[in-house]
């Protein structure tokens, strides 16, 4: 991913959270020499090594899974808030542009078998059922339920680089960075209010 420097985000904590609070990802590799890419959750975990890897797992009907085996390189995609920035915001002509948040990461992935998926499933739905009024337990479901667990090919990507951009209209001066976020404000629109609120916590 390219990154001018006054866009790269090398906070390796602040990353790690952007990672846990977007885990909705696109997962990319190459079967059967064509791209393949697949929108699932990658839950950032560290691992009996102490090592920290993305798990999760796709449909076994989904042939991207058999490229892990002939090619274990792949890329995992993560993006946050985003907006248009329009030039008209700045006190000075200049073009327009887009303010966001990504990370790229790539791995070696492999995939897991036996217990190991289970425990990866428990993870998953223990997270996201966490706010229910009545979560659900993976442990607490019937055998005739679970059977569907057959149904799919669980990994874990071993981390080898994270790429992490945050264009948040650093390259601007004091006055014309607040402006930019009075306007995202005025919007009503989620996503650049969510920017405009990263904004306020990104120093210049």
């Amino acid at each position: 991913m390219y990154t001018p420097e006054i866009y790269k985000n090398e906070n390796q904590e602040e990353i790690k959270k952007f990672l846990q609070e977007n885990s909705f990802g696109i997962l990319i590799n190459q079967t059967n020499g064509k791209l393949c890419a697949t929108h699932i959750p990658l839950e950032l975990e560290t691992n009996k090594e102490g090592k920290e890897i993305l798990s999760g797992h796709i449909s076994k009907e989904n042939p991207q899974w058999n490229g892990f085996i002939d090619n274990d390189e792949i890329l995992a995609v993560f993006s946050g808030p985003h907006s248009y920035i329009s030039s008209s915001w700045y006190d000075h002509e200049n073009v327009p542009t887009w303010n966001y948040i990504a990370v790229h990461v790539y791995g070696k992935i492999k995939i897991i078998e036996g217990e190991a998926i289970i425990e990866s499933l428990k993870k998953l739905v223990d997270k996201y059922e966490q706010n229910s009024e009545n979560p659900i337990r993976i442990a607490d479901l019937s055998k005739k339920t679970m059977m569907q667990t057959r149904g799919i090919v669980a990994f874990e990507i071993e981390i080898t680089e994270i790429q992490a951009t945050k264009k948040l209209s650093q390259n601007r001066d004091e006055k014309n960075h607040q402006n930019i976020i009075s306007e995202l404000e005025k919007t009503k629109d989620f996503q650049s209010i969510a920017v405009a609120n990263k904004m306020k916590k990104c120093p210049l």
